[in-house]
């Protein structure tokens, strides 16, 4: 009996190939994610103006344009995880680590064209892998932690170079130092959650400032705010998930009155537990409380009557770092308004900064924590600004946990290069001309920065390598 032909049906457009042209349509696909993100390096990197949903984005951070491309290819796609994982782990040099991952599949294309065996390649690459890093280890700067001027000075350096490809290169030495004071404000975990970033806009750069604290802006306010005291010192804060409003009672309850006696009794009711929640909050001695739901006019009112300061609907995460800085509980309810439970902290004033009115709490008790605030004209350069403070904070952090430097602007992939040339013409075989493969794309970073500046690149990576073969270094 003949066999039946099998019939495989495939959505229209589906791609089938396999094996070396399914490669080299990888390959393909990820030279191009490169290519959109290739002239972004550098101090003379451009930004890139993404639009998605109608909203646009200004950004030359490498992680921020990939994960903004709408990319469908699969393969292209761990380009966007090797980016994300980049700025997750270290923060800063997205974009060159993207570069670097297309270029080694740039050189290597050619030896799948001519059928090497994936495996060979993947051996090449391994062996390259371990010289690089063994290199690396042995060329790299080990920082002094007892010196502290002198880690301070070096951490600056290394939060300025993060700053030297963006918007705000202008002012790195500026941010430099606010931002390496700022991580020094946090304890040993470097936690990222306790560097709040807010965005103001209006003004220059130079009035962008750190408050050794929290800060966040200040909440819709009721009637009577005005009359509220706007600095304390020493003060006790109450932390709170409680909504400190009348409720109609008409969504949730039916009651069903006979006389006009009755009706005011279920008003006074409600008037008293409202009264009776305010008493309790004053008698705990607390100064200035915080709510995540609204407070409303009457207890703003009454709170403003005792000299203390509230605001409601605070928002979750600046609650929480509230919470963590000045010590305390948020609490549901107000029978536990014990000191044990109220948060401190030596200073608090509302002060007022550009069109906006901050709530500033310095001088916590408990976490290190701190606030950047950040000035500016556009909403746009803000958000740029942001991103960039928060490549410069990762590499201070990243700094100081780990403590040895190597030398930037290409120097050191060049060196690399060098090593990799040299020992590829010790060995024999395949693997001899994949090194070598390997060692020609490490050059693509210095070669990318001068292409980006409108120098020849030619002529300068010539130069280079002569002076690395010569064994000085390439800090001229």
């Amino acid at each position: 009996m003949p066999m039946q032909p099998q019939i495989v049906l495939l959505k229209e457009g589906t791609d089938t190939s396999q094996g070396k042209p399914q490669l080299i349509s990888n390959i393909n696909a990820c030279q191009a994610i490169v290519d959109a993100v290739r002239t972004t390096l550098g101090p003379r990197g451009m930004d890139k103006l993404i639009v998605s949903g109608g909203k646009s984005t200004i950004s030359n951070d490498g992680a921020t344009i990939m994960k903004l491309l709408d990319i469908v290819h699969p393969a292209a796609r761990t380009l966007v995880d090797i980016a994300k994982s980049q700025d997750a782990e270290v923060g800063d040099g997205t974009t060159s680590v993207v570069l670097l991952a297309g270029e080694f599949l740039k050189q290597v294309k050619p030896f799948v064209e001519e059928g090497v065996h994936p495996r060979i390649i993947i051996k090449a690459i391994r062996k390259a892998l371990q010289l690089c890093v063994d290199k690396i280890e042995e060329l790299a700067v080990k920082i002094e932690k007892n010196n502290e001027a002198e880690t301070r000075s070096l951490l600056t350096k290394c939060a300025a170079t993060a700053m030297n490809s963006k918007l705000i290169h202008q002012q790195k030495d500026f941010f430099s130092k606010m931002v390496v004071d700022a991580v020094l404000q946090l304890d040993e975990l470097l936690p990222l959650d306790m560097i709040g970033i807010k965005k103001v806009s209006g003004g220059a750069l130079e009035d962008s400032l750190l408050v050794a604290g929290v800060a966040f802006k200040k909440t819709f306010s009721y009637a009577g705010f005005e009359m509220q005291p706007k600095s304390y010192e020493n003060c006790k804060i109450a932390l709170l998930n409680i909504e400190l409003e009348l409720k109609a009672e008409r969504s949730n309850a039916e009651i069903r009155v006979d006389n006009v006696q009755e009706y005011q009794k279920i008003v006074d009711a409600e008037w008293q537990i409202l009264y009776d929640k305010l008493a309790k909050i004053h008698a705990s001695g607390a100064n200035v409380v915080l709510s995540k739901l609204p407070i409303g006019d009457v207890a703003t009112q009454y709170f403003a009557d005792r000299d203390m300061f509230c605001a409601g609907r605070v928002p979750d995460e600046d609650l929480r770092r509230t919470l963590k800085a000045c010590g305390g509980a948020v609490l549901t309810t107000v029978h536990d308004l014990v000191d044990s439970n109220l948060g401190t902290c030596q200073h608090f004033e509302e002060r007022q900064i550009g069109g906006e009115r901050f709530n500033l709490f310095q001088g916590c008790t408990n976490a290190k924590t701190c606030t950047l605030i950040l000035r500016g004209g556009a909403e746009q350069f803000l958000e740029e600004t942001e991103r960039s403070l928060h490549d410069a904070i990762m590499i201070v952090r990243r700094t100081i946990k780990n403590d040895a430097v190597v030398a930037g602007g290409g120097a050191i992939e060049m060196e690399l290069s060098k090593i990799l040339r040299d020992y590829s013409r010790t060995i024999a075989g395949k693997e001899q001309l994949l090194i070598g493969a390997i060692a020609k794309a490490l050059e693509v970073i210095p070669r990318q920065l001068c292409d980006n500046a409108g120098f020849d690149a030619t002529n300068i990576l010539n130069k280079l390598r002569q002076k690395h073969a010569q064994g000085r270094q390439s800090r001229e």
